[in-house]
């Protein structure tokens, strides 16, 4: 099925290669489109996939915005089929700073306060990083669809809350992982789906924030006080990478061994999560028997995320802070041109807010699922897929690098 505004979809979901479709591909891939490109580059094929953003419905969503740091840098109010009906944070300068950022009138002091609004039908959750699973599912309790910034949970009690949470409610709910919509990953996932890089047989991918968590990070420690960040282990924010290889193949991570590395900044010695690991380096295995390497550190000379997808036909390598260039190689020959892809979505949205651009398609992406009444590309079981393995993950570098199996919360 496709969408003349969004990538080729599974299922229902656009911008995301099923796990079927992506088992086909290796045998007798189809091209993105009907169109006839004839001799065209895999590059080409991958920009030609579908038409610009059109409007379809006057249905407008009515959302809620709670935490007035990372959800500053959205676009609820420039989506023609959104309003935003209320805000919220607990700090009231955040707060105020939200009203203006999306010209809201209408202000709570709480999530728990804006939840039982009835005008809502929607909220965006970008409260603390432990708070998300406990807020997505009071929405949910509340009938409310949610979408929250990641990771989507922290444990793996919170991921089987989630998930009984959605199936008996019923409600939408979508992780806003950037890495999913970042222009180099859209690429790479219509790739794959054409059959560009043949079977995708080894991926690496890394998310590196250096100094975050430790005790002199500004985000760790704000007014004196230690914030969720200070000593955060690096394996519970694992989306970032997991991203680009589930979020381009569908494939389920099974397998981890992962070790963790340590400093003697006082963060790690002493914090709420007894973590003592600065840096996470894993090796996962897929369910079609690929490895897969992801390192998430904050403490490493290194900034920024980044992937490379090698494959039997081709290979696809991200742009990086270290000065990577981006190249893609197949047999049409090494491409360097990355596109974009700003026609997906409307308009007055097209802005890159952070992230590689990603914030206009995240927002675009829930609200249309919401109006088109079907579940969003990163939904409740991807996002799972994305962060239960890094739970996982962190519990092997305890172990010395032990491999474990990894539990799986896909529908039954």
């Amino acid at each position: 099925m496709t969408r003349g505004n969004n990538e080729q979809s599974r299922t229902e979901a656009p911008g995301h290669v099923s796990r079927r479709d992506f088992l086909r591909v290796g045998a007798a891939a189809a091209p993105l489109t009907a169109t006839a490109l004839g001799r065209a580059t895999a590059l080409g094929r991958a920009m030609a996939a579908d038409a610009p953003w059109e409007q379809t419905s006057d249905r407008k969503i009515r959302i809620g915005v709670v935490g007035g740091g990372f959800g500053l840098g959205f676009h609820w109010h420039e989506h023609p089929n959104c309003v935003v009906e209320a805000v919220s944070d607990l700090i009231p300068e955040r707060r105020d700073r939200l009203a203006g950022r999306y010209n809201c009138a209408k202000t709570y002091e709480s999530l728990e306060e804006l939840i039982l609004d009835p005008n809502l039908d929607a909220v965006a959750v970008f409260t603390e990083a432990p708070n998300h699973a406990r807020h997505v599912i009071a929405c949910m309790e509340h009938g409310k669809h949610a979408i929250s910034a990641v990771p989507a949970c922290i444990t793996l009690d919170e991921a089987a809350a989630m998930k009984e949470a959605k199936e008996r409610t019923g409600r939408t709910y979508m992780m806003a992982e950037t890495s999913y919509y970042r222009p180099h990953t859209i690429t790479a996932r219509r790739l794959v789906l054409d059959g560009a890089l043949g079977e995708l047989v080894y991926c690496e991918a890394e998310y590196y924030h250096p100094g975050i968590g430790a005790a002199a990070d500004h985000l760790s420690v704000r007014d004196g006080r230690r914030t969720w960040r200070y000593g955060f282990p690096p394996m519970l924010y694992p989306t970032h990478s997991t991203a680009f290889l589930v979020g381009v193949t569908g494939e389920r991570l099974v397998k981890v061994s992962c070790v963790g590395t340590r400093n003697d900044d006082p963060a790690w010695k002493d914090n709420v999560y007894n973590n003592p690991f600065a840096n996470g380096m894993a090796m996962f295995l897929t369910d079609l028997g690929h490895p897969f390497r992801c390192n998430v550190a904050w403490d490493i000379c290194g900034h920024g995320e980044r992937a490379q997808w090698l494959g039997r036909e081709g290979a696809m390598y991200m742009s990086g802070s270290g000065g990577q260039p981006f190249s893609l190689r197949t047999k049409d020959g090494t491409q360097t041109v990355l596109p974009d892809y700003w026609h997906m979505v409307p308009p007055a949205m097209r802005t890159d807010s952070g992230h590689g651009g990603s914030h206009p398609f995240l927002t675009n992406e829930f609200i249309m699922a919401l109006i088109e009444e079907r579940e969003p590309a990163v939904d409740l079981y991807e996002a799972l897929a994305y962060t239960v393995p890094g739970i996982v993950a962190h519990e092997s570098s305890f172990r010395d690098g032990e491999q474990l199996d990894i539990p799986q919360f896909d529908p039954a």
